[in-house]
């Protein structure tokens, strides 16, 4: 298997999800600007959509976006207990945490990143993200991770998505319960390994 990567983009998300299941791959990365693997191969041949991640089986099939993917890999090594089994409300419960994490919060910090967003359009970003981020922190609260007290690749997703503040000037110290999750994230062993994979260790 090949993950396509770029380093501190949502693809962070499936990396520490690969590691924490223990499978085998390989990671690829992808230019973000040149949209180019380090060989030169053009990445828009690999994933028409152009951007990360892409999980590339053997067979050369391609699996995109986020959520399918790291549920997909869960799946894989079910023992890891890193998704509840399909069909059960728990798993429902996965779901609607990707399903908020990659339209609330993933997309409302879009505007932060690019230049071609007005000023008007970042503040209003800020504005969802900051309500969309106190809500977090309250469902957080009594929990160790966001299903309970099992990590799950939710957690990955949220992890990654969630650290952007320290990019945007935004600071989750103001969220105490979310700050601390996320240091109790970090410290996890997969997670570590996938930071310093990336060049995002400090």
């Amino acid at each position: 298997m090949k993950l396509y990567y770029s380093p501190a983009a949502c693809s962070l998300s499936p990396h520490i999800v690969l590691r924490e299941a223990g499978l085998p791959f390989e990671l690829v990365k992808v230019s973000t600007k040149t949209h180019q693997l380090a060989d030169g191969t053009d990445f828009f041949a690999i994933n028409p959509k152009g951007y990360v991640p892409a999980l590339q089986w053997d067979d050369g099939e391609v699996l995109t976006e986020g959520p399918a993917i790291v549920q997909w890999l869960a799946d894989q090594a079910p023992d890891k207990g890193l998704a509840p089994p399909a069909g059960t409300r728990e798993r429902a419960r996965l779901q609607e945490w990707l399903n908020f994490i990659t339209s609330e919060l993933h997309k409302q910090f879009t505007p932060l990143f690019s230049p071609a967003w007005d000023d008007k359009a970042k503040a209003a970003a800020r504005t969802v993200l900051d309500k969309r981020l106190a809500w977090v922190n309250e469902q957080l609260q009594g929990r160790d991770y966001l299903l309970g007290s099992q990590f799950s690749v939710a957690d990955a997703y949220l992890f990654t998505v969630a650290s952007w503040g320290q990019y945007v000037q935004i600071d989750v110290s103001q969220w105490p319960t979310l700050a601390a999750y996320l240091q109790r994230v970090a410290a996890r062993p997969a997670v570590q390994a996938a930071l310093e994979a990336e060049g995002l260790k400090k």
